[in-house]
C-alpha cells in the first residue's frame, strides 16, 4: 500500500483561478482534489485520461460538444478520455471537488 501524508502534497495553479492537489496515485489511476474560483474556466481541452469526478460545494458548467452540463454539489460527472471538454465557475461560490483519472495524470496541467 502507498500512503501521502498531506505535508507531502503539493498543490498546484493548473490555469489562473483553478488549483489542483495530487492526493493518491497508483498504476492504473489518480485522484486530485481541485478548486475553481468564481468567475474562473479551464479552456477547451482533450487528453487520453477517462476522468470522473464528485462535486462537494459549487455549481460547475461542463461544456462538451457545444452542450452544457450543469453539476451541482453531489453532482457527479464522467468524460471518456479524448473528449474535447471545458469547464466554467458561473456562479459566485468557489467549486469544490474530487476527480479520478484512468490512467493517473501525474501532472495537474488541465493544458499538458
Amino acid at each position: 500500500m502507498k500512503t501521502v501524508a498531506t505535508a507531502d502534497r503539493e498543490t498546484t495553479e493548473a490555469v489562473e483561478g483553478v488549483s489542483v492537489t495530487v492526493l493518491a496515485s497508483g498504476e492504473a489511476m489518480n485522484v486530485q482534489a481541485f478548486t475553481i474560483d468564481s468567475g474562473a474556466s479551464v479552456p477547451a481541452h482533450s487528453h487520453h485520461h477517462e476522468q470522473a469526478g464528485y462535486l462537494f460545494a459549487g455549481h460547475a458548467t461542463f461544456v462538451l460538444d457545444d452542450e452544457e452540463h450543469e453539476v451541482g454539489p453531489e453532482g457527479s460527472y464522467a468524460i471518456p478520455a479524448d473528449e474535447a471538454h471545458a469547464v466554467e465557475n458561473r456562479g459566485d461560490a468557489i467549486v469544490r471537488g474530487v476527480e479520478c483519472f484512468s490512467p493517473p495524470r501525474p501532472r495537474p496541467n488541465w493544458m499538458d
